[in-house]
């Protein structure tokens, strides 16, 4: 019997990556870099096989999809932010018999869901960016799941949570499951941003405060409030993909019955005025 084995809330800013290239940002996103390979440290000390990512980077607009390629490999270069991050490698075993099996479960379950295996369809990065810094510590398998869901709403996305999971304890692998998104995301408006120092700030106070207050609830266990307020958080303070990763996350979990209380191990930082962290959710 499968089971997930751990389960996180994960940055992916681009500048981790220019963190680790000569340049203004060098050394500067290394906390959030230290927290993807902890994170990996962990899922390994766990016997993890397998990473379902759900990406807020791959946008979709009708049903829900699965990337579960045999094999992921390419050059990346990212079509919203060319100048941070191009010609990036990967190459990653994927899942394609648990993808699979995530997609009929959705969708017995109501969520029509579709599980691809396409040479021609690139990871988002929204995992590519996970998956440069965790696979420095431990080789895992790769599923990645759309969460940037433009026509859905959040109990969809806890119905995909709950067939993650199904497929999972159905499955013989052990999973590090990852939402893969910001907390606020209200990026700087482009005339503003340099004028702001964009790229070290969070773009609005009222943001950064319900930021702080849901890692506070996160840290206490007090997720079925926090549960009550996503949608408004998501709506308000922009959260990423509308936060489905998250939504996602916490339908496998056991939703407003989860009650664990997580570990942030990268503290709370801006980025292009967004909200970001890497926080633990012990299963």
């Amino acid at each position: 019997m499968g089971e997930i084995v751990l389960a996180a809330k994960m940055t992916h800013v681009p500048t981790m990556l220019m963190s680790e290239q000569e340049g203004p940002v060098k050394g500067k996103r290394q906390a959030a870099i230290d927290g993807h390979r902890e994170i990996a440290r962990r899922a390994k000390e766990l016997g993890a096989t397998t990473v379902v990512i759900c990406d807020t980077h791959w946008v979709i607009n009708a049903g829900f999809h699965i990337n579960a390629n045999a094999r992921f490999e390419g050059l990346f270069t990212s079509n919203e932010f060319p100048q941070f991050i191009q010609d990036l490698p990967y190459a990653y075993d994927g899942n394609p018999e648990l993808g699979d099996a995530i997609a009929k479960a959705a969708s017995d379950k109501g969520a029509y869901t579709l599980c691809h295996h396409l040479d021609s369809l690139e990871l988002e990065y929204g995992t590519l960016v996970p998956m440069r810094f965790m696979s420095r510590e431990h080789e895992m398998k790769v599923v990645s799941i759309a969460a940037w869901a433009t026509v859905h709403d959040h109990d969809e996305s806890r119905v995909v949570g709950e067939a993650i999971r199904e497929a999972i304890e159905a499955s013989d692998e052990k999973v590090l499951l990852v939402a893969s998104g910001s907390l606020s995301h209200k990026i700087w408006p482009n005339k503003d941003y340099a004028a702001n120092n964009g790229t070290f700030t969070i773009s609005s106070e009222f943001n950064r405060q319900m930021d702080l207050h849901v890692l506070e609830m996160w840290k206490n266990g007090d997720h079925a409030t926090f549960l009550k307020m996503l949608g408004d958080y998501a709506t308000f303070c922009c959260g990423e993909g509308s936060m489905h990763d998250t939504a996602m996350l916490y339908g496998a979990l056991g939703w407003d019955s989860y009650d664990k209380k997580c570990e942030v191990v990268t503290e709370y930082f801006p980025s292009s005025g967004t909200g970001q962290t890497n926080v633990l959710f012990p299963v």
